[in-house]
C-alpha cells in the first residue's frame, strides 16, 4: 500500500497549538510591511505613516474576510461563531475589501485623500506578495484544492496534491494561484518603478491576479456561490477587477498621450 506525504496542521508548546497557517499569515504580514516601508520611499510617504497604516488596514483586513467567508458560505453561523476564526473560514477578497476600507478610514484620520492612489500602489505589490505566501497555508490546511485527479501519472506534487480526508488527488490549485501571484510581484515592482502615473500598479494589480484568480477558481472544488445561482462568487468579482483594472491603465495611457509623453 502506498503511502503519502501529509503536513502537518502545525505543532504544540505545551497545550497551546500553533497553526502553521496562522504562521505563516503573521509572516507575510510582516514581509509585507517592510516591502511597503521600501516602496513608500518613492511616493514620498513616511515610515511612521506606513506603520501606522497597518494598525488600521490589517485588522480591518481579518474581520473583512472572516465576514466575507460567513456572508457567502453555506452554513449559518451564529454571532458568537462568526468570531471563532479557530474553525476556519476567510477569504482574500473580503481581506482586500477591509483593507480599502482600512486605508480610507487612515487618509481620513490623516485628513489627506490625496494619498488614496499613493497608498493603493504601494500596498498591491505588498498584497500580492501576502497573496502567494498564504496559499501555503491552504497546503499545511489541506483546503483550496481543486477537481479530483484519477490518472496516475498525473498524481505528483505541484500539479496535483494528496488530500488526507478525501483518501485521493486533487489539483494542487492553491499552488498555482501562488505561483502565478509571484510572477505577478516581480511584474508589479517593475510596473511600480517605471510608472511615472500613480494607479497604473494598482491596475495592474487588479487586470494580473484578476485573469489568474478568475481561471484558477474555475479549478476550485470549494469555491462561494452567490445563491443558488451556480455564479462562482470569486470569479464574478475577478471578473469585475479586470475591468476595472483595464480601464485605469487606459485612463492612464490617454492622459499621457494628452500631455505629449510616451507610453
Amino acid at each position: 500500500m502506498k503511502t503519502y506525504y501529509i503536513p502537518p496542521a502545525g505543532f504544540f508548546i505545551g497545550n497551546f497549538e500553533i497553526r502553521f497557517y496562522g504562521l505563516i499569515m503573521a509572516f507575510s504580514m510582516l514581509v509585507g510591511i517592510l516591502l511597503a516601508c521600501r516602496l513608500a520611499k518613492k511616493r514620498g510617504v513616511s515610515i511612521d505613516d506606513i506603520f501606522f497604516l497597518a494598525l488600521i488596514v490589517l485588522p480591518c483586513a481579518v474581520v473583512g474576510a472572516r465576514l466575507y467567508y460567513c456572508i457567502f458560505s453555506d452554513y449559518n453561523y451564529t454571532f458568537s461563531e462568526l468570531f471563532n476564526i479557530k474553525q476556519g473560514g476567510l477569504a482574500i477578497y473580503g481581506g482586500v475589501i477591509g483593507g480599502v476600507i482600512g486605508i480610507l478610514i487612515f487618509c481620513l484620520i490623516k485628513k489627506n485623500f490625496k494619498l488614496i492612489i499613493d497608498l493603493f500602489d504601494i500596498c498591491v505589490p505588498c498584497l500580492i506578495l501576502g497573496q502567494a505566501m498564504g496559499r501555503w497555508g491552504n497546503f499545511f490546511n489541506q483546503e483550496a484544492y481543486g477537481n479530483l485527479v484519477t490518472n496516475s501519472k498525473l498524481q505528483w506534487f505541484p500539479y496535483a496534491v494528496f488530500i488526507e480526508a478525501e483518501q485521493a488527488w486533487y489539483q494542487a490549485t492553491f499552488f498555482y494561484e501562488s505561483l502565478w501571484n509571484l510572477i505577478g510581484l516581480v511584474l508589479l515592482l517593475i510596473v511600480y518603478n517605471k510608472s511615472k502615473e500613480k494607479g497604473t500598479t494598482t491596475g495592474f494589480y487588479l487586470v494580473w491576479y484578476g485573469i489568474g484568480r478568475t481561471l484558477i477558481e474555475g479549478l476550485r472544488s470549494d469555491s462561494l456561490f452567490v445563491g443558488n445561482s451556480g455564479i462562482r462568487v470569486s470569479q464574478l468579482l475577478s471578473s469585475l477587477l479586470v475591468v476595472v483594472g483595464i480601464v485605469i491603465i487606459t485612463y492612464n495611457i490617454i492622459k499621457r498621450r494628452k500631455n505629449g509623453q510616451k507610453v
